[in-house]
């Protein structure tokens, strides 16, 4: 039997697991757009908001400052406990704060919340002028939009030049964004298990998960918000399904082998140890996302080409100036290394392809965070 929610899970929000007004506001601040903002794709926001979160000072010289990109369903509480407004922890604790890699008493470290996300940042969860929800209206974004709108949150925050700019996977898609639309703000750059552009495969993968979201008969066109009914069944097969594709099949193998969950019968109805480990994962994330973020993010995913409309992948490398370190995972299928090679190739004089050794897949730069925190050293340094 699969189920959604563990025996002893929590009921989840009626239709969005996402921050909502009133909600604890916990360590986050605010951006807000007032003016319009032009998308790659035609048409525009007629304003926005991203959440913020920032550790350390800016320096009076302001050359300190380091932005901090998460993945699909980060966020922007990339460090610190969990708590009112947190549902988890820092996604990258452990490399951020005093005396570690990021450090918080030397730098000013800034994580946002992207753009169509649910944290905070306008998304398809949010509010439009007239007090209804955007839902499936939501503009079709892309990863430029995204970092666009976070050129001006750098703007409002006095930081003309950030001396890094550090992101994995989504983040590193923006990570190269930035360094390759702005190479003037973006001193160095750490690029970890990302790619040029997003490949068939990756599209593939992503576009199952988009499936299973709105064959979902509570997706409602993307218009559950303020109902209650909500795409959680949808939202959770995905995340089952991107789930595997994070991890490695050995790590599978050691972890759950051919077990059943304790004293459940896989030849009765029971689940096996690892298929209750995916719905342990669908449950949480339905408790903290927001399946119209979800979709919206995962399209802008399988937009990026940092080549679109630059003359190709390798013109568009050459534009960046900043100091730069790649990195991919050894056990990686979803972001395989020779696209972090491909990338290495092509920045002029960048460090790489570095290979992080590590048996977790995709999700290894979040989990070793040793070996990211000795690439950031060395960058920095």
């Amino acid at each position: 039997m699969s189920r959604l929610l563990p025996p002893s899970g929590t009921p989840l929000a009626a239709a969005s697991g996402g921050w909502r007004e009133g909600d604890p506001v916990g360590e986050r601040r605010w951006y807000t757009r007032r003016t319009p903002l032009g998308l790659e794709a035609g048409g525009e926001l007629p304003g926005l908001r991203l959440a913020f979160e920032t550790w350390g000072t800016l320096a009076p010289d302001r050359s300190n400052a380091v932005l901090v990109l998460h993945a699909l369903t980060g966020d922007s509480h990339a460090a610190g406990p969990a708590g009112p407004g947190h549902p988890t922890p820092g996604w990258w604790d452990g490399l951020i704060g005093p005396g570690r890699a990021l450090d918080t008493d030397r730098l000013f470290v800034v994580a946002p919340n992207v753009l169509g996300g649910c944290q905070g940042s306008t998304g398809p969860s949010s509010r439009r002028a007239d007090g209804r929800h955007w839902g499936g209206d939501f503009p079709f974004l892309t990863p430029r939009d995204q970092v666009a709108a976070e050129a001006g949150l750098a703007d409002a925050l006095g930081v003309d030049r950030w001396a890094l700019v550090i992101g994995g996977s989504m983040g590193g898609m923006r990570a190269l964004e930035w360094a390759v639309t702005h190479p003037e703000r973006t001193g160095a750059l750490l690029l970890l298990a990302t790619a040029a552009a997003a490949s068939a495969e990756q599209i593939a993968w992503a576009s199952i998960q988009l499936h299973t979201i709105r064959a979902d008969p509570h997706w409602q066109g993307g218009h559950y918000h303020g109902t209650d009914r909500a795409p959680h069944t949808g939202l959770g097969l995905a995340r089952r399904l991107a789930h595997v594709t994070y991890r490695s099949e050995p790590e599978l193998a050691a972890r759950f082998g051919r077990d059943a969950q304790g004293t459940e019968d896989p030849w009765r109805g029971g689940r096996y140890r690892i298929a209750s480990y995916l719905d342990h994962h669908a449950a949480k994330l339905a408790r903290r996302f927001d399946a119209g973020s979800y979709v919206v993010l995962t399209e802008a995913m399988n937009g990026h080409d940092i080549g679109r409309g630059r003359g190709g992948t390798s013109a568009a490398l050459r534009r960046v100036t900043a100091r730069t370190l790649v990195a991919g995972i050894d056990s990686d299928r979803l972001y395989p290394p020779s696209q972090q090679a491909e990338l290495a190739a092509g920045i002029p004089g960048a460090d790489g392809p570095r290979v992080l050794r590590s048996p977790h897949g995709h999700d290894g730069f979040l989990i070793e965070v040793e070996q990211v925190g000795a690439l950031v050293t060395e960058l920095l340094r």
